[in-house]
C-alpha cells in the first residue's frame, strides 16, 4: 500500500513520503499564484481554482487568500462561498455541500497525529475526512477538527471549535462548540 492510499484510508502515513511531498508542492505553487493574482484577473484565478479543487459543481467563489495541502481532496457542491484566508488541511476528503457559506479566517483539519508520544515523535500521521452538509453557515474562525460531520441546515458560530458531529438544524457555539438552539428550517 502506498503511503498515499494510507493517508486517504486513515492508516498512519508518511507525509515526507516523496509523491506526497511533490502533490503538496505542485498545490503550494498553484494557490500561490491564486493569491498573487490581482482582482482584475479572475477568470485566470478561477481557472487555477478549478484546476486546484478535486471536485466541484456549478458557482463556487473562493475568496483569495486560500490555503490547502493537496486540493485534490476537497470535494464542493453547488453555490459555495469561502471567504477570506481559509485554510483546508485536506489530507483525507473534504466534502462541502451545496450551499454552504462559509467565514473568514475559516480552518477544516482533517489532518491530525497520534497521541502517544512514541508514535507521534516517529513523524507518522493520520487523517480523517470532514463532511459539511447543505445548507451550512460556518461562521469566522471557526475550527472544523478531523472527523467530524456537519449536519444539513446547521450554523457554526464565529470563534467555534467543533470537535464531535453537529446534527442537522442546529446552531452551535463555543470551544469545545455545544448546541445552543434549534433552528426551524421547515417550509412556511
Amino acid at each position: 500500500m502506498t503511503e498515499k492510499e494510507k493517508m486517504l484510508s486513515g492508516q498512519l502515513y508518511d507525509p515526507m513520503d516523496p509523491v506526497l511531498s511533490k502533490e503538496r508542492y505542485k498545490a503550494r505553487l498553484k494557490f500561490q499564484k491564486i493569491n498573487n493574482l490581482p482582482d482584475d484577473q479572475i477568470k485566470e484565478r478561477n481557472k487555477l481554482l478549478k484546476d486546484l479543487i478535486g471536485s466541484y459543481d456549478k458557482m463556487f467563489w473562493i475568496e483569495p487568500p486560500f490555503y490547502c495541502d493537496y486540493g485534490s481532496n476537497i470535494k464542493l457542491g453547488k453555490k459555495v462561498f469561502i471567504n477570506f484566508n481559509c485554510c483546508i488541511l485536506d489530507t483525507s476528503e473534504i466534502k462541502i455541500g451545496d450551499n454552504v457559506m462559509i467565514g473568514p479566517n475559516v480552518q477544516l483539519y482533517a489532518a491530525t497525529h497520534p497521541l502517544d508520544i512514541k508514535t507521534r515523535n516517529s513523524l507518522l500521521e493520520y487523517s480523517k475526512p470532514i463532511t459539511i452538509g447543505k445548507d451550512v453557515w460556518i461562521g469566522g474562525g471557526a475550527i472544523i477538527c478531523p472527523g467530524v460531520t456537519v449536519g444539513n441546515g446547521a450554523v457554526i458560530a464565529a470563534g467555534s471549535v467543533v470537535v464531535t458531529d453537529i446534527s442537522d438544524n442546529v446552531m452551535v457555539a463555543g470551544n469545545p462548540a455545544v448546541i445552543k438552539k434549534e433552528i426551524d428550517n421547515s417550509e412556511k
